[in-house]
């Protein structure tokens, strides 16, 4: 099972600001004018940089469990699948092309589910995730 959450530490200035820096993705670092706008921002940080990652078809960091004091920030919605998808796809060794002739669909199919800037429907991805062994799931937990 795959977690799309990363670890966060959460500080606040003598500003009032607050200040968030994701263990994980150590040239990742935002902040907020409270707790709500830091954790909106550091997941916008965090999807900027795994999309990039992604895009360039770089290694994404797998997230270490979250330490006393750390909070945990969750992948994007609009990201989590498609980085699911080329995990998937990396850890198993299955190149594009072999995708898609199991899926029996073009190459550029499977391209355009990996591209972050592509709009590509959870139904697509949850089929091609299902080819790979994998299922894709929903979770929703009570806020701490």
């Amino acid at each position: 099972m795959s977690q799309f959450t990363y670890p966060a530490k959460f500080t606040t200035g003598s500003d009032g600001r607050v200040l968030v820096e994701l263990i994980d993705l150590p040239r990742v670092a935002t902040d907020g004018s409270d707790e709500r706008e830091a954790m909106e921002e550091a997941m916008d940080a965090l999807g900027s940089d795994l999309s990039i990652r992604l895009s360039r078809r770089e290694e994404i960091p797998a997230p270490s469990p979250a330490k006393r004091g750390q909070r945990l920030v969750p992948v994007p919605l609009w990201l989590a699948p498609k980085l699911a998808l080329y995990l998937a796809m990396r850890d198993q060794q299955v190149s594009n092309s072999e995708l898609a002739r199991r899926l029996g669909v073009h190459e550029r199919v499977i391209r355009r589910m990996l591209n972050p800037e592509h709009a590509t429907k959870a139904e697509k991805i949850q089929a091609a995730l299902a080819v790979l062994g994998k299922q894709l799931t929903v979770e929703v937990r009570d806020a701490a």
